[in-house]
């Protein structure tokens, strides 16, 4: 009897607690009271759920698969069919289980349909079978099942049903380009979320995947309004991991663009060991590479080559990370040869904007201001498809960059300020920094060295405070560089120009020694003969020579 009441107690103290959402206590419990008395079926349920919500997948399936076994023997066909489709999406998650999770759903759709009952878990079943067809990239058709789960779950009153449904009819609807309805749709769900309306675990499943769709779309601006409305709940559970794999580095690297690089390293952190006791190497390799990203920015490249390397290991590409790497290190024609690879190759949106923009940097290091050029072409082109904040700050950034390498400073000071203000928008601190980083360059092209030591010292204090030490350090010395002379009205880049013309340069010769185009040449050729008031080339020589410029 002694050991009954105990058992007793205990198991009354577990569901107290799963109650409360405890949910380490509640397992810590109810895996005490299954030790001393096998739990019932609805008992094992809840177990599985605690162990799930507190990150133990494993025995969370072993649990389940228990539950299932339980509710078979005691003729609950309905609540079997429930654990089925559960340990289904649980395993088709990870890619190592795939034929598990196969196999689960198969299960339980055989069940539900022997029991010829309409029930709420044939929502559950459609999600399952519409998430199926997202992965074989059949939009439409997984748009046709996320409704029907939708019709079930709104006809059963079932608030997790409908969440899921909803939140798949809302990223089929973005897979299909209707991007507006999309996320409506996603929206109305969040808030059922942040309500705490529906099961935390669907919760963390409807979390994860707004925040990749918007990762997707560089919509960063709703990304981070749900992060931050969902801050109380995460409080609110404090030993619950809702965050799996993709979601977590996501949310890293949302981190790292508002300037919280401390938060984001420690966030990717969590995600690299999750994923690492979990065997998905390719879900590490991008947990890797975010790392290797933090360490890159943060001047610690030894860390960042080992994580580059780990992450190309488990299948993840390393670059454009790695050939920035590479950049920074001072190894330009490394760098330059592995982005143009890349520029050859076929990618996600966002992983070709990344490339893009680091095309861009390496390659006007490299004097291959063609090249980046079409780079920044393409970047432009998908700013105006995409039409995202991101992407146009990027856009914006990125001809200012090349507009300044070909000498025309006043056009990229008016490309950077748009890029400068969008950043401000999306309040990413780093970005910012870097824009004024270059708009100070070309301040300093006008002969307005106050300006550009202005710019420079924001940028710099930027750099400091997120502890980005290779770009404070180049900053640094851009400070402390001695202004150039002045040549009267005429920039630095029309005064390099002037010094080829005294050399008897041709204009194609100008063109190849500088690395920009022709035309810009002779725009440049005729900016001079105006500002300096020549009729000619020759009168121009003369005039450098006058000027010892040569």
């Amino acid at each position: 009897m002694i050991g009954v009441v105990n058992a007793t107690g205990t198991l009354g103290r577990g569901r107290n607690a799963f109650e409360r959402e405890a949910w380490s206590e509640a397992c810590a419990l109810l895996a005490q009271a299954d030790r001393e008395a096998p739990l019932e079926p609805e008992d094992l349920e809840r177990l599985g759920t605690a162990l799930s919500l507190v990150g133990d997948d494993a025995a969370s399936a072993d649990v389940c698969t228990r539950a299932h076994q339980a509710f078979l023997e005691r003729g609950d066909t309905i609540r079997a069919a429930r654990c089925a489709i559960w340990l289904a999406f649980m395993m088709l998650d990870q890619p190592s289980l795939q034929a598990q999770g196969t196999g689960w759903l198969a299960r339980g759709r055989r069940l539900i349909e022997e029991a010829a009952t309409d029930c709420a878990e044939q929502g559950f079943l459609l999600c399952a079978q519409a998430i199926l067809r997202v992965r074989a990239n059949d939009a439409g058709a997984a748009v046709g099942l996320f409704g029907q789960a939708a019709d079930v779950g709104a006809r059963h009153k079932d608030r997790d049903v409908l969440a899921l449904a909803r939140h798949g009819q809302g990223r089929a609807l973005l897979a299909q380009n209707r991007t507006d309805e999309g996320f409506a749709m996603l929206d109305e769900v969040m808030v059922s979320v942040t309500c705490g309306e529906v099961h935390p675990i669907i919760s963390g499943i409807v979390y994860c995947s707004v925040l990749s769709a918007c990762h997707d779309l560089f919509d960063l601006r709703r990304a981070k309004e749900w992060t931050t409305a969902l801050a109380a709940w995460c409080d609110a559970h404090p030993d619950m991991i809702p965050f799996r794999g993709a979601c977590q580095v996501h949310r890293s690297e949302l981190l790292q663009l508002h300037g919280a690089w401390d938060d984001a390293l420690a966030e990717a952190q969590r995600a690299c060991a999750r994923l690492e006791a979990r065997s998905q190497p390719r879900d590490a390799g991008t947990t890797h590479y975010r790392l290797a990203e933090l360490h890159r920015l943060r001047g610690e490249f030894q860390k960042a080559e080992d994580l580059y390397r780990r992450a190309s290991q488990a299948g993840r590409n390393p670059h454009p990370g790695l050939a920035l790497l590479r950049f920074a290190q001072g190894h330009i024609e490394p760098a330059c040869v592995a982005i143009r690879h890349e520029l050859r190759e076929r990618r996600s949106p966002a992983v070709r904007a990344d490339v893009l923009r680091a095309a861009v940097e390496i390659l006007l290091a490299g004097k291959d201001v063609a090249a980046a050029r079409d780079a920044a072409g393409e970047l432009a082109r998908t700013a105006a498809t995409v039409s995202a904040p991101f992407l146009r700050a990027s856009s914006a950034e990125a001809a200012g960059a090349v507009a300044l390498a070909e000498g025309d400073a006043p056009a990229a000071i008016a490309m950077l300020h748009e890029a400068c203000a969008i950043w401000r928008e999306i309040e990413a601190p780093y970005e910012i920094a870097r824009a004024r980083e270059l708009t100070g360059v070309a301040y300093r092209h006008l002969g307005d060295e106050e300006g550009a030591q202005l710019e420079f010292e924001a940028a710099a204090d930027t750099f400091e405070r997120l502890a980005a030490r290779v770009d404070a350090a180049r900053v640094a010395s851009l400070m402390a560089a001695a202004a150039p002379e002045p040549h009267g009205p005429l920039t630095g880049r029309e005064v390099e120009v002037l010094r080829l013309i005294a050399a008897g340069k041709t204009n194609r010769a100008i063109a190849s020694d500088l690395a920009i185009s022709e035309k810009t040449v002779a725009r440049h050729v005729s900016n001079i003969l105006t500002k300096l008031d020549l009729p000619s080339r020759s009168a121009a020589t003369a005039y450098a020579y006058s000027r010892n410029l040569v």
